[in-house]
């Protein structure tokens, strides 16, 4: 809501004290903070928001604004560039993130805090959902026909109700219904990931999409673990010395030596029974030959 002054000079508007607040916080955010992140919340549920934070307010400054607002007065900051283009993205109900935290690092905090929660009708699912064989402890009563609607199999036994076997619900995708939500919500199932996503993300003058942002630390892991045997590898390869070679190199080259050494006949330590072995039996092949031609020695 706005208001207007009118005067016979002149017409000026007028805007309630927490838009202009806003206004004026969004002139200032962006150049106290090196990364601006963008979360769509229409789906992020207010306890979510406050967790995080509480949890991270000495790091995060978390703004649940107004789009237009908000690019009213991004338009007038210039000297940030790529301001602009993330400005564009303010659509639906948006959140702005104020950190000097890296937007990477960011989207994997948002990730490792993400909740589980109990489902309302409509929402839709990420993952299978089952109810479980056993015990349920809830008394015989209506609630028995929810169960026969979500096609569980129950019985009665010592005054409650069992599940008579492991039984799925909802599959990856599914919209879960008001009384299958009640149910699970009587089972003390939570079935909804939650959390927050950053969406886009203004960092060093570029702008981050979401699956920019995204990191498999598991695939980022391996990938390394594949980068460091290659480069060991390619050293050893190479005879490269360096401190992760070193050990792979100096057998090699011992190897190298002796074998050179039993090929010149040249005797060590390590050498010497190993040449006359090779002696021994190259005499006793050479003997061989002499006797089966008719030499003989004594």
């Amino acid at each position: 809501m706005r208001y207007t002054l009118e005067s016979k000079k002149h017409t000026r508007t007028v805007y309630p004290k927490g838009k202009q607040e806003l206004h004026k916080q969004m002139l200032e955010l962006p150049k106290s903070y090196k990364v601006i992140a963008l979360s769509k919340i229409n789906k992020v549920r207010a306890t979510q928001l406050m967790m995080i934070r509480k949890k991270f307010h000495k790091d995060i400054i978390i703004k649940v604004i107004k789009n237009r607002v908000t690019q009213k007065a991004f338009e007038n900051i210039s000297d940030i560039e790529g301001i602009d283009k993330l400005s564009s993205q303010l659509e639906e109900q948006c959140a702005l993130m104020f950190t000097n935290i890296s937007p990477f690092k960011l989207n994997l905090i948002f990730d490792q805090n993400k909740v589980f929660l109990a489902a309302k009708g409509g929402d839709i699912t990420k993952t299978e959902i089952a109810i479980p064989s056993g015990d349920t402890g809830i008394t015989p009563g209506p609630v028995l026909s929810e169960f026969k609607e979500a096609n569980v199999p129950t019985k009665i036994d010592q005054g409650t109700i069992w599940v008579s076997k492991d039984t799925v619900v909802a599959k990856p995708g599914d919209a879960i219904s008001t009384k299958l939500a009640s149910l699970l919500s009587k089972l003390n199932i939570k079935p909804i990931e939650a959390g927050i996503v950053v969406n886009y993300a203004l960092a060093d003058k570029l702008v981050f999409a979401e699956n920019d942002l995204r990191i498999d630390l598991n695939e980022f892991r391996n990938e390394l673990n594949r980068s460091y045997n290659e480069s060991v590898s390619l050293a050893v390869e190479s005879s490269y010395f360096t401190k992760e070679s070193m050990e792979y190199l100096l057998p090699k080259a011992l190897g190298h030596a002796q074998s050179l050494a039993l090929e010149a006949n040249y005797l060590t330590k390590e050498t010497t029974g190993q040449i006359i072995s090779l002696s021994a039996m190259k005499a006793n092949n050479l003997a061989s030959m002499l006797k089966n031609k008719g030499y003989s020695y004594g």
